[in-house]
Order: structure tokens, then sequence, then C-alpha cells
């Protein structure tokens, strides 16, 4: 890290990958600002000089400029935000009602954009980049049969959509957009969920840790040339000859047909389902560079082509 102390703001930071993520933070020397509805009384974190804690509900505009405006005074910058809050809950389409979208809409939607708006005018002004990132679901681009979360979705599919549009319009300033959509997380959102059940939602029959999810953010927060992703973590099955065999989310048997146009996992066990490309590069490495998106800004010669490009 640069000599200069960095600050980040998190949101929904009092448990789960919200916690996770100021922890992380604090541990890499960043002044953090954390919220969440109750987080002092939750007493999950204390104040310090290094963490300033808000109470609050994030869809209101008054809270998110009280996170802004701590992270101004008591740090002088902000220099990352993590879109952490959100709420999410299941029914069949017809019952959910006005109340289920206005709260929804309030935390994943309005919770996402007065604190990003504050956070990205500091960013401006200190004329020195910066990072946002947003926590959405994979089942935006990954819908599992028997999960009714189609209004939920709505929501979340909006986050990515203006991750991408940002990452546009503000990568002349370097302040960079992100997304991660993970599955299904050991978080107190599944509490009440019996695990048993949770683990066949994934390819592995696994659940996901919250550091797997915190390395993402981190790994985002910090990659200078990152911009405009939208990353959904799943899991990859091990075969018997030792080779891995990567799973799309919501699959079972066979890898996904499109597997081998997508980036390779890390020594995690987790892939990288990254749409979107860094400036000026490709979105997989070269030797996978086999889909028709792909092949106008990687070509090779004809006689190194997979079958799949000659097509």
């Amino acid at each position: 890290m640069a000599s200069k102390q960095k600050t980040v703001i998190v949101t929904g930071a009092s448990q789960g990958i919200g916690a996770g993520l100021v922890q992380s933070f604090l541990d890499r020397g960043y002044n953090v600002v954390a919220n969440s509805r109750n987080i002092k009384k939750a007493d999950t974190f204390i104040e310090s000089d290094h963490l300033a804690l808000v109470d609050g509900s994030i869809g209101e505009s008054a809270v998110a400029s009280k996170v802004v405006e701590t992270a101004i005074q008591k740090f002088g910058s902000i220099d990352a935000l993590v879109n952490n809050a959100g709420i999410f809950f299941t029914n069949p389409f017809t019952d959910y009602t006005a109340k289920d979208f206005k709260a929804l809409s309030s935390t994943n939607l309005e919770g996402f954009l007065y604190v990003t708006q504050g956070a990205v005018k500091q960013m401006l002004a200190q004329k020195s980049g910066g990072s946002v990132v947003s926590i959405t679901a994979s089942l935006v681009v990954n819908p599992i049969a028997g999960i009714a979360a189609s209004v939920p979705m709505i929501t979340k599919g909006g986050l990515e959509a203006v991750t991408r549009s940002l990452a546009s319009e503000y990568a002349k300033e370097k302040i960079r957009f992100n997304a991660v959509a993970p599955g299904v997380v050991d978080t107190p959102l599944h509490k009440n969920n019996p695990k048993h059940f949770l683990k066949t939602l994934s390819p592995m029959g696994t659940i996901s840790d919250v550091k797997d999810i915190v390395e993402a953010v981190v790994y985002l927060t910090e990659a200078r040339q990152e911009r405009g992703r939208c990353c959904t973590w799943t899991a990859v099955r091990t075969q018997e000859n030792g080779k891995r065999q990567g799973l799309a989310a919501g699959q079972r048997g066979a890898p996904a047909a499109e597997a081998r146009h997508r980036t390779h996992a890390s020594a995690y066990s987790v892939r990288r389902l990254c749409r979107g490309c860094k400036d000026g590069q490709s979105a997989v490495p070269q030797r996978y560079a086999s889909c028709r998106r792909t092949r106008a800004k990687v070509r090779r010669p004809s006689r190194e082509r997979t079958g799949c490009e000659r097509r």
C-alpha cells in the first residue's frame, strides 16, 4: 500500500460478509467507516482511531450523508466503498407486495444510490481515483428452479447494470466500479435455513465461507486495472484424476459449455466468472480466447485456433 493511509466505507457491517470486510481492511492498515442499522449495539466492533461506527439505515439519504461526512471529518478522505448492505427473501412472484418491494428497493437500491453518490463526489474532489465494489447475487444470472427470488433479483440485477454504466462513466477519473455476486455463503442471513438444503444449491455440495467473498472484494478494491466486472463466485470440482472441472451455478453434472471461455480460478476453490474487460485487454487469458466476443480482441494464427474458433 501507499504511505498515505486509505479510507474505506463498508455498509451492512455488523455481521457476516460486512463484518469480515471491516476486520480485513483494518488488518491491511485502512481507516474504516462501518455502517449498519444498529452497529454500535451489536458490539461486533469498538470505535478506535482507525474505525468509526455509524448507526442507521443506509437507504435513508440522511444516514448516507452522515456516513460520508464521518469519513471526511475523521479520516480526511474516501478511497473505497463497499456496498454490502442488502436484504433478501423469497416468495412466489405473485405474492410479493408493495411493502416487500419498497423494503427491497430501500435497502438494495437506495442503500447503493445515496452513499455512492456522496463517495464519488469526494473521490472526484480528491482527484486520486477510487474504488466502489457492490455485493449482488449469483441468482441474477444463474436462477435456480425452486428458489422464488424474481423480485429481489430486480434490485440485485439493477446493481450489476449500474456497475457497468458507472465503470464507463468514471473510467477517465480512475474511479473503478466492480461487483461480486456470491452464491450461498455461511452467514447469519441463512441461520434459519437447513444446511443440508443449502448445500444442494451448490455444484460441489458445499457452502462458501465469508473469507472467500472478503478476499474477492479486497482484490477488486486494490486491483487498479479492474473495472466494470460483475464476478460470480461458484465452486470448482476436483475429478479423480486431479484435474479441475468448472460448474456454472445451478448446474449439475458436466461443466457448462462456455466454461472454457471464462477466467480460471485462483488457489481457492472458487471460479471467477467475470463479464467485462480491463482497459485494452481481453476479459480472459489469450489461451482461452475461443468465443466470438473475444476473437475481435485476441487473434491467433489459424493453425493455433480451437475448433470453436474455426466454426
